[in-house]
Parts: C-alpha cells; structure tokens; sequence
C-alpha cells in the first residue's frame, strides 16, 4: 500500500470511528488505487448506508465497495420476517413524505422486498431509507414503480435538472451531462468531489417526473 493509499486509509477510518451512526468496531478499510473496501460487519442497515456515505466522503477516495454484514448484537433478538415486514408496512403508511398506500412489503432472511407504486422518484429513495432504519433489516430490495400524477416531457425534466444544478454553488453545472429518454435520466460527468456528485444526484431526485435514475459519473483524479 503506497503512502497515499495509506493516508485514504486513516482518514476512512477516521471517519468511521467519529460517526456516531456507525459501530466501527468491526469494520475492517482496505485501500487499493483509490477505491475504498469496506468488510466486516455493522449492527444496523442504516449503519452500513453510514460508513458506505462516510468513505465516499473521504478526499482521494474515488470509489467504494461494500462487502459489509448486517449483524444484530448478540444481545438483541431479531425479529422474525413476518414481524419485520409487518412493521416496515407501517411506518411507510404512516409517514407523510411517502405519501402512497400502494406498498407492500416482505421479508426473507431480514432482506426486504418493497413493491408497487410511489408517485416520485424521491419517495422511492425515501421508503428504502426509511425501511433501512428498522431493526433486523439486512438489506432493501426496492422494487417499487414511479407513476407520476400527471406526465412530463423529457425535455421539461433535463432543463428543470440543469437549472438546479445551476443554482447549486456546489456544482459546476457545465461538468454534468443530462440526458432524459421517457423519464430516464442519466447523469455523466466527472465531478471534484462525492459532495458534487451526491448535489447531482439530489437534482434529479427531487425533479418532478423522473422514473429512474443512471449514474455514470466519476470523480476526477
């Protein structure tokens, strides 16, 4: 490992140690070129999206693999599958973002399916995230279906895309590339940093008509 990789290293673990979302205890950081390797295991779901946001975060980290475990803490008792999904159903139900009652959900082995229908891309984002946080959960697998309340025109979609990225000081607009076909939209470019990038992303998430979200942008180096 050269002394840069081993700089990324430090500052990663860093970085996970201070976040107190995250049990870094058992988490091991490789460095290889650049791209972050995260093993080992963390207690919560929403950890694992934690450390994975914490590397991201890290200067001269361009890329990151997670080959975490989700593992309750001997002392907790999972809950079982029927359970989880049961609870999960819920809280989406509840929660005034999401704001559709067209989710079911189900659980396997703690990993949860959602599917049916959310009326933005955004609340598609948020239910996985907000599933994430239950107790128990090992990984989301969301399936849900974006159908607007009304139709877009792809081209309306881009330049809603590009102005926000526009007003965005912490993106050069001119660095992103947006292409919409039938709601899908794809991002390419190559940004300064994750901060840039994830900016990006949220523009289009928060854009009213998009289905569906391909991100090809890289970092510079």
């Amino acid at each position: 490992m050269t002394r840069v990789e081993e700089a990324i290293k430090k500052d990663v673990v860093d970085q996970l140690y201070w976040d107190t979302r995250v049990d870094a205890s058992d988490v091991q950081v490789e460095v290889n070129g650049g791209t972050v390797v995260l093993t080992g295991s963390v207690p919560t779901h929403a950890a694992l999206r934690a450390a994975l946001y914490d590397a991201w975060s890290v200067v001269g980290a361009v890329d990151v693999e997670s080959r975490l475990d989700v593992r309750l803490p001997p002392s907790v008792l999972p809950p079982s599958d029927e359970e989880l999904a049961g609870t999960i159903a819920s809280v989406l139900h509840l929660d005034p973002d999401i704001g559709s009652v067209d989710i079911r959900v189900s659980a396997n082995d703690g990993v949860v399916t959602l599917a049916g229908s959310v009326t933005t891309y955004w609340a598609k984002m948020h239910a996985e995230e907000t599933a994430g946080r239950c107790s128990g959960v090992r990984d989301v697998k969301n399936l849900l279906n974006v159908v607007p309340t009304e139709d877009a025109i792809d081209k309306n979609i881009a330049d809603d895309i590009v102005r926000a990225l526009e007003r965005n000081v912490l993106v050069d607009a001119d660095s992103v590339t947006v292409e919409v076909n039938n709601g899908e939209v794809t991002l390419s470019g190559a940004l300064p940093s994750w901060t840039a990038r994830q900016c990006a992303l949220e523009a289009a998430m928060f854009t009213r008509g998009v289905l569906k979200i391909n991100d090809e942008m890289g970092l510079r180096v």
